[in-house]
């Protein structure tokens, strides 16, 4: 069986460092690692009209933004497929299909459903297309046959139910479609990275975001404002670690070459953190030291995606090109998909068999 990825972002704004550590830096290591035959990325446009229905120049104008961050971020589209979801209409009649599989109750029981419902206050009125969003991605999934799925940890209850549907749909119609892994972040803290302000999820309808693009002014300003310990008052109080966004951003971007550059007074994070804990350590040198270490990291990508910004019509052929052979791999999807359901009427006669 051939080694597949799929796996994309909405197109609702830029892409931001929690996006980047969850999954771009992932799917750049996966993509140069030789393992796989095909790799399938998804600039998720369709899914974002889903709750942007009113809105779709926010979608129109983002397409592009999504695109320059995941070239500066190193995807490469001689190895990756870049691809625009709405040109690919099979994905929506594959989508219509698995509808059937899936009972109301369960779409309502998906926790990441329940989550995004209660973010965007759509408690009491739910566009069909957003309540459906599940299955609209067991289809993304599904149609490019893909073996894994390189995603953050809040994407976990979406990648159980496209396994249901798959499970179902060859339980029924038999063996057709190809059961999907979840592939995780490596490191624990890039499972889900906080917002600046210390909530949970850093969300761009939160402005609680380090974009990737950003210029090192803007990321030191939001560096030297984050959350850490409200009760981390003096510099000689005890300070908590857990919970501390600071420390969480260090624990994802940090690396030993960083604490030789720019805090060669500690041997790394486990250092780093006794002191904090014990007290003595301010959170200005902490910040001081995670904005070194951000701006390091983003350097090259905020300089590639400058790069790509001044080949727009590149940019434009790459994602015309990448939708275009998207599309032809899902259609021969939806191919195996009508003939095992019997609904390739015109195939061979087989109306009259």
């Amino acid at each position: 069986m051939k080694q597949v990825i799929l796996t994309g972002d909405r197109p609702t704004g830029r892409l931001h460092v929690g996006h980047y550590v969850g999954s771009l830096k992932r799917r750049v290591d996966l993509q140069n690692s030789g393992k796989y035959d095909e790799i399938y990325i998804m600039v998720a446009d369709a899914q974002a009209l889903t709750d942007n229905a009113e809105h779709p120049e926010k979608v129109r104008q983002n397409i592009m933004q999504v695109a320059l961050d995941y070239l500066a971020c190193g995807i490469d589209p001689e190895k990756s497929t870049i691809f625009i979801q709405s040109m690919v209409p099979e994905l929506t009649e594959l989508t219509f299909y698995y509808m059937n599989l899936v009972t109301v109750a369960r779409v309502q029981r998906n926790p990441t459903v329940k989550a995004e419902i209660k973010m965007r206050n759509f408690e009491a009125s739910i566009p069909v297309g957003f309540f459906c969003y599940p299955i609209s991605q067991a289809a993304d999934i599904t149609a490019f046959k893909a073996t894994e799925v390189p995603v953050g940890e809040d994407q976990m209850p979406m990648i159980e139910q496209c396994k249901e549907i798959v499970h179902k749909f060859n339980s029924v119609y038999g063996e057709t479609l190809v059961d999907p892994k979840i592939v995780l972040p490596d490191n624990e803290a890039c499972l889900r990275l906080p917002g600046t302000d210390g909530k949970a999820k850093m969300s761009k309808s939160l402005g609680n975001c380090i974009y990737l693009s950003e210029d090192p002014a803007e990321i030191k300003k939001k560096v030297m404002s984050m959350y850490t310990d409200p009760n981390h008052i003096r510099v000689e109080d005890p300070g908590q670690v857990e919970g501390n966004s600071v420390f969480t951003y260090l624990d994802a971007f940090s690396k030993p070459e960083y604490f030789e550059e720019f805090l060669p007074d500690y041997s790394g994070m486990d250092e780093l953190k006794e002191h904090y804990s014990r007290g003595g350590l301010g959170d200005v040198k902490v910040k001081k030291f995670l904005n070194n270490v951000l701006q390091a990291e983003l350097a090259p990508i905020r300089e590639r995606r400058q790069m790509w910004e001044k080949r727009p019509q590149d940019v434009y052929d790459i994602l015309k090109s990448g939708s275009e052979v998207a599309r032809a791999k899902a259609a021969e999807t939806l191919a195996d998909v009508r003939r095992a359901m019997k609904i390739d009427y015109f195939e061979n006669d087989n109306l009259f068999k």
